[in-house]
């Protein structure tokens, strides 16, 4: 089976990335930085204008009627952008909560130990009674710890969707690693040049593309185990990624003014999410069992 996107998937991907790149851009990213844990909700609305969260709400009740293969080409570039928010559980609170599709209402979820932006949100779906809150890691992304379960396992279209935005991440610093081997220069050439470099590069990209397929694929079968294949491979491509991405900048790439760190913190903040690794492990580990 081969799995290519149509003209209008490739369109919907390019608007998307058009958008953010527009309404969220690197300046934006880095006054939200500067503003740790506040939402813009200006930017939530234009999401809900564009239909972001609406995507795949049916049209006869106000969405866009598109399927998970598009919601997943839209993630992607969130991830790629780094988009604060709670997006994934906003889209899927389109719909059922009001004002979630529009943008107007901020839905956030406590569907695992941690939860991600309670103080922000409207609505929050799950029991976060007795949350407290905890320095994150990534300052775009204000963290809770819910005592218990936190009300229950959450659903495999979470788990793919912070799939997608893993792999967003894993496809941006491979960019990005090639960008500096390209232009940074050591002894008189571009550090590109050594052998060690390009292997870096190479890895990133064989990881990006793996877990492309992986994620692609999982889109179009919707089977749970698919899904926590994907989810384990985008994880791995998004944060080993962004550490060979760091290691391709050097000391650089610690820096506040480079973007790599932040890709790396909210790649480490997204793979605890929705049961993080074990659970996709686990479910994985149940469908190959005889």
């Amino acid at each position: 089976m081969r799995f290519r996107l149509t003209d209008d998937q490739r369109a919907l991907r390019g608007g998307v990335r058009e958008l953010l790149d527009r309404c969220f851009g690197r300046d934006a990213l880095r006054a939200a930085v500067d503003a740790p844990g506040r939402l813009d909700r200006a930017l939530w609305r234009t999401l809900g204008a564009a239909g972001f969260f609406a995507l795949r709400l049916p049209e006869a009740d106000g969405g866009v009627g598109l399927g998970l293969p598009e919601a997943v080409l839209a993630f992607e570039e969130a991830g790629r952008a780094l988009l604060p928010g709670p997006l994934v559980a906003t889209h899927l609170a389109a719909g059922a909560v009001p004002g979630a599709a529009a943008g107007e209402t901020v839905v956030a979820a406590a569907d695992g130990a941690l939860a991600e932006w309670l103080d922000a949100a409207d609505v929050v779906l799950g029991d976060a009674s007795g949350a407290l809150p905890l320095r994150s890691v990534d300052p775009l992304t204000p963290l809770h710890r819910v005592p218990g379960t936190g009300g229950g396992a959450p659903g495999t279209a979470a788990a793919l969707l912070t799939a997608a935005e893993q792999l967003g991440t894993a496809g941006r610093v491979c960019e990005l690693a090639v960008q500096h081997a390209r232009t940074r220069e050591q002894f008189g050439r571009p550090v590109g040049a050594f052998q060690a470099v390009q292997h870096l590069c190479a890895d990133l990209l064989v990881r990006a593309e793996t877990a492309r397929a992986a994620v692609y694929a999982a889109a179009v079968t919707a089977d749970p185990a698919d899904i926590a294949a994907a989810r384990l491979l985008a994880d791995e491509a998004a944060v080993r990624g962004a550490r060979d991405c760091l290691q391709v900048h050097g000391g650089m790439g610690f820096t506040w003014e480079a973007d790599v760190h932040l890709h790396l913190k909210r790649a480490w903040v997204r793979a605890q999410r929705t049961g993080g690794s074990t659970q996709s492990e686990e479910l994985l580990a149940a469908a190959l069992a005889p």
